[in-house]
């Protein structure tokens, strides 16, 4: 120190600290011009003593204007040096880079003043000083006075162009300091990062995209800024990359998958558009890199299906194709249980259009991997079950349709059945809302005879009563109504005379026990009269009650609906059908005469023209003996029907052992009687209990099944049946 006393004169010195910006300024001319000397004459040992003295005494004064002194004499030492200054760069930067962080900002603003001048003397040499700069000009950039953001904006554009034409610059070591700033929210510090961001990404040889996974994320947090020049910079520079992407050759498509899965959800409407749009391009351009990320990419994808802006939604839908016609290979790290758990997420979305492109990829996963799909069944089997009740008929046909494609197996087919019934039963407005549209789909799905097998099956060993008797109902309705199951009932009319039709009449008979109405149906249904007409008979007080006249009040006026048009015909040829009249008289003696479906039936049988009935054939035939009596079936073959139970010795007639049959009802619907009576006992000692527990002891449930759903009802509600 002692010699740079010598070499700079007190007055200079004395200047040097002066409050006077003027004399600060003459004085660090003069030691522009002592250093310049020195340095001519290669006596470097004192300019080090002459920078040591500025910077000790001067820009770590505490006072303010022995610091502004020493950061313009530091200039201007530096400037005298002029190409022998790189080798005290070392003492001249730390002590500028120090005063960026001086509380007054007039030293702030001498030192982006100062540092302005040294980088220009220097250029290239300064960049081993970059990483300290460009922390420090990232905090001048949001600096609360103007001037000194001036100052740091003129002092950045200037270290910008010194990057770019220097060979010495090292990304790798910029990168760390670029990630660590991309989550700022001051908007002065997102315009420097982007500023940066961009210049150094026109460099031919800085390769950026490689290093693009490390603050692309910052780059899609700033599309949300409140500021919208900062939104259009960040845009752009994300299309810049974008388009280099597809450009190049090799990409780490991976990395950024994940960032852009996580943006794709984000809350704002311009940073989801971005996401999904670069997500369409990787699934384009990415193959087989992406393969492991499909299921993320699936989970980003399906939400933005039913987005409330257009856009999002055409180009989420586009992607969707796209990621779709890629047919991976398990074997190539395609995880098809990720893809399933994405779908079975999707499926409790509240939008229709993202639980129907959900079952759309467990049906295709199910085509092409179905062992894979099969293995994880367990897991996405109640959420299959549970979509059944989805308030959209489309959502519903397309679970039953993975659910058909599921049950091509016999255990599944099986599993899938118990599982049905059991929804039914737990769920009453699921039968009533969806029973119809499910059975329907499903019979035409699996085969209808197969599907109503099974399900008879199941209930003839229903253990709840209520449910199995409502749920046989239903199926009646079906069978009786549905165009989906006009083969069936083709093939039960041929009961008396094929062992198909026969077989199945027998299958059905075992279920439909749980319902007189449905019974009797069934009877109708396969023209065996004669055993409706026994089964009419065998009622008993208890049966005929409320709910069974609502039933037969159906009953009644489905027999007018063209299903039965073969029944009312065969109302021409009494001599033939004499057991139908006598069923259908039956029924008549069982409804109240006031009733509407007694005026129907009896007018239907008053229409029969009276030259069809031969009188003296009729008064020939015991009504008691069936033996006496012909039965003609419609295709010509000759067979006997049952007759009355008192003189039924048990032989079948067609295979079809009625009197079983007979007595097969007897016992369910005794079944029934007793359960009634226990139920209306336990009601009873109920009323002493209070409200609440009354409710908490006796589940609401519907009473019964309608019969008849008329032709001309809308087939909006062809899904639901009334209950």
């Amino acid at each position: 120190m002692a010699d740079a006393l010598t070499v700079i004169p007190a007055a200079v010195l004395r200047n040097l600290a002066d409050k006077l910006y003027e004399k600060r300024k003459n004085a660090a001319l003069e030691v522009e011009g002592i250093v310049k000397q020195l340095a001519s004459a290669g006596d470097h040992d004192k300019i080090t003593a002459v920078i040591t003295l500025l910077t000790t005494e001067f820009t770590y004064s505490p006072q303010a204007n022995h610091r502004k002194g020493g950061l313009i004499s530091l200039a201007a030492a530096t400037v005298g040096l002029t190409n022998e200054a790189a080798q005290h760069l070392e003492q001249i930067v730390p002590p500028v880079l120090n005063s960026f962080s001086d509380q007054d900002s007039r030293v702030r603003y001498y030192a982006c003043e100062a540092l302005y001048n040294i980088a220009k003397v220097v250029r290239g040499d300064f960049i081993v000083f970059f990483n300290q700069i460009f922390d420090a000009l990232c905090k001048l950039s949001a600096d609360s006075d103007a001037n000194v953001q001036s100052a740091a904006h003129l002092l950045d554009r200037l270290v910008k162009d010194i990057v770019t034409e220097s060979d010495q610059f090292s990304i790798e070591e910029f990168i760390p300091l670029l990630r660590e700033r991309m989550n700022v929210l001051n908007p002065y510090v997102r315009q420097f990062l982007v500023g940066w961001i961009t210049v150094l990404d026109s460099v031919p040889d800085i390769d950026m995209l490689g290093f693009l996974p490390d603050f692309l994320d910052g780059l899609f947090n700033m599309l949300s800024d409140s500021s919208h020049e900062i939104r259009q910079q960040a845009d752009s520079a994300l299309s810049e990359f974008l388009q280099e992407i597809k450009n190049s050759p090799s990409v780490d498509y991976g990395r950024m998958a994940e960032i852009l899965v996580q943006r794709a959800g984000s809350p704002d409407e311009f940073t989801r558009l971005t996401a999904i749009t670069w997500i369409n391009e990787f699934v384009k351009l990415g193959g087989d890199q992406l393969v492991p990320y499909y299921a993320d990419i699936l989970g980003a994808i399906l939400p933005c299906i039913s987005d409330k802006e257009e856009k999002i939604r055409v180009v989420a839908r586009e992607t969707n194709e796209e990621l779709r016609a890629i047919n991976a290979d398990p074997a190539e790290a395609f995880d098809v249980g990720a893809i399933l758990s994405i779908a079975r997420r999707q499926l409790s979305s509240e939008w229709e259009a993202t639980r129907i492109e959900a079952l759309q990829w467990i049906s295709i996963l199910l085509d092409r991997h179905r062992i894979e799909v099969l293995t994880y069944l367990n897991d996405i089997f109640d959420t299959l079950l549970k979509a059944l009740s989805d308030p959209s008929d489309e959502v519903v046909l397309l679970v039953l349709d993975v659910h058909a494609c599921i049950a091509r197996d016999p255990q599944h087919f099986r599993q899938l059945v118990v599982f049905l019934v059991h929804n039914f039963r737990l769920d009453y407005s699921l039968l009533e809302k969806r029973g119809a549209l499910i059975i329907r789909r499903l019979c035409v799905l699996l085969n209808a005879e197969r599907v109503y097998r099974e399900l008879s099956t199941i209930l003839e060993g229903e253990s709840d009563l209520d449910f199995a008797s409502i749920m046989v109902q239903a199926l009646n309705l079906i069978l009786l109504t549905s165009s989906e199951l006009s083969e069936i009932r083709d093939l039960l009319k041929q009961s008396l005379v094929n062992p198909a039709g026969k077989d199945l009449y027998v299958s059905l008979y075992a279920s439909w026990c749980h319902s007189p109405m449905a019974i009797i149906s069934l009877c109708f249904l396969a023209q065996t009269y004669q055993h409706s007409s026994t089964v009419i008979q065998s009622l008993v007080e208890e049966d005929i009650n409320v709910k069974f006249l609502v039933q037969l009040d159906k009953l009644i006026r489905l027999l007018e609906t063209p299903i039965f048009a073969y029944l009312r015909l065969q109302l021409l040829d009494p001599a033939r059908y004499l057991w139908l009249f006598k069923a259908l008289y039956g029924l008549l003696m069982l409804l109240p005469q006031q009733s509407a479906a007694f005026k129907i039936l009896k007018t239907r049988l008053k229409a029969v023209p009276s030259y069809s009935f031969n009188r003296g054939q009729l008064n020939r035939v015991p009504s008691g003996d069936p033996n006496q009596f012909p039965h003609q079936m419609p295709d010509g073959y000759q067979t006997n029907e049952d007759g009355d139970v008192t003189e039924d010795d048990g032989s079948p007639y067609n295979g079809i052992n009625f009197a079983a049959r007979l007595q097969q009802f007897q016992q369910m619907q005794k079944q029934h009687r007793v359960h009634t009576k226990s139920r209306t006992k336990s009601r009873s000692v109920s009323i002493s209990l209070p409200k609440e527990a009354q409710k908490e002891e006796e589940p609401q449930k519907p009473q019964s099944t309608d019969l008849y759903v008329p032709p001309s009802r809308s087939r909006r509600n062809s899904g639901q049946l009334q209950l």
